[in-house]
């Protein structure tokens, strides 16, 4: 490939480090080679503009946001508070006009307006999460863990797991208010973590970060809204037979959409599912070691050869080679020494 691409990898900021990390991409080999670190309180997740020119990252201040230069650094534009806690979790509404932001600290929805050149604007809603979980583990409030659009682009899912919901708010322009119309109530203490949709928008997935599995879902409208039918429930590391001690951490498609790989902390693995294409069904392939400790996001290069791992508590980012037919991984370089980092991003660059 021929293409240029640069890695963001967000971290906390408590220790040295000091904001998102940049590297070069070596799509060939599956290696990155940090080059500098631009300055931000508490990059815990990251996510790029719909077209390509903005990163928006989560801040201590609320939500900032920089422009992606030609060679892949980053210019700072602004930064603004979201009249709640710090969030964890990014998304951008299909048509870039507005970034939802989801709070685990505190349970809150935002909107934020986004303006043609890159600012970031006015909060537009917020809404409190309300409910209690089981006072007998962690999850015991709620904890917005993730905020993505439906397909069609009417609806804003927001994944609670403090309180085992999946809440679905309609989006109504032209001011963007958040409208509650349905509830998918998850099993007690299964922790729903994140969803996400496949290609086709047929599909979901939704990982559980205290059951340690995904269910997979047939996505439809019906006469009233937007309906999930569960069709699937899958382990997310194969053969598990001990996993109170495990932690389902983070999902993600592979580029020609027929994969879908997870992370799991504890036993410290990455899984390969095979995706059917006209069920949206999951086939387990492999379950393997990340070699590092509690890896809290994964992302697939732009070849779908290659992947990288985060491992939030050995300070490192791994990347493998990944063997579709032998359904294996293989450790490709050093492992890129990043203290706490959270997330990560792969994108192309005009340079």
């Amino acid at each position: 490939m021929n293409d240029k691409y640069v890695a963001y990898v967000g971290t906390y900021t408590h220790g040295s480090s000091i904001g998102i990390h940049i590297c070069d991409v070596n799509v060939e080999e599956g290696t990155l080679t940090e080059r500098k670190v631009a300055p931000v309180n508490n990059s815990s997740y990251i996510v790029q503009s719909k077209n390509g020119k903005y990163l928006y990252s989560i801040a201590d201040e609320g939500v900032a946001v920089f422009a992606i230069l030609p060679d892949g650094d980053l210019k700072l534009i602004n930064k603004v508070d979201i009249d709640g806690m710090r969030g964890c979790y990014l998304s951008v509404g299909h048509q870039g006009r507005y970034l939802y932001v989801g709070g685990y600290h505190d349970g809150k929805v935002t909107v934020v307006h986004t303006h043609s050149d890159g600012r970031l604007g006015s909060v537009l809603d917020g809404v409190f999460h309300q409910g209690l979980g089981s006072v007998a583990e962690r999850n015991f409030r709620p904890h917005v863990s993730c905020v993505i659009p439906t397909p069609d682009n009417q609806y804003l899912c927001a994944v609670d797991s403090g309180i085992d919901q999946v809440k679905i708010y309609e989006v109504k322009p032209p001011h963007y208010k958040l409208k509650l119309v349905d509830i998918h109530r998850c099993d007690l203490e299964s922790g729903p973590r994140e969803l996400c949709f496949d290609a086709s928008g047929k599909h979901a997935f939704l990982i559980y970060e205290l059951a340690n599995r995904i269910d997979v879902f047939n996505y439809t409208m019906g006469k009233k809204g937007p309906v999930f039918e569960k069709i699937q429930s899958v382990d997310t590391v194969i053969g598990a037979k001990d996993s109170k001690h495990d932690a389902a951490e983070a999902m993600t498609l592979s580029p020609d959409g027929r994969y879908l790989f997870c992370t799991t902390a504890g036993c410290n693995e990455t899984t390969m599912f095979a995706i059917d294409e006209q069920t949206g069904k999951l086939e387990p392939k492999f379950s393997l070691p990340t070699s590092g400790a509690y890896p809290k996001d994964i992302m697939i290069f732009p070849d779908g050869r290659h992947m990288a791992v985060v491992n939030h508590e050995s300070n490192s980012v791994t990347t493998f080679a990944i063997d579709y037919e032998k359904n294996v991984i293989t450790m490709k370089g050093k492992p890129l020494s990043v203290e706490t980092p959270n997330c990560i991003l792969i994108t192309k660059v005009e340079e």
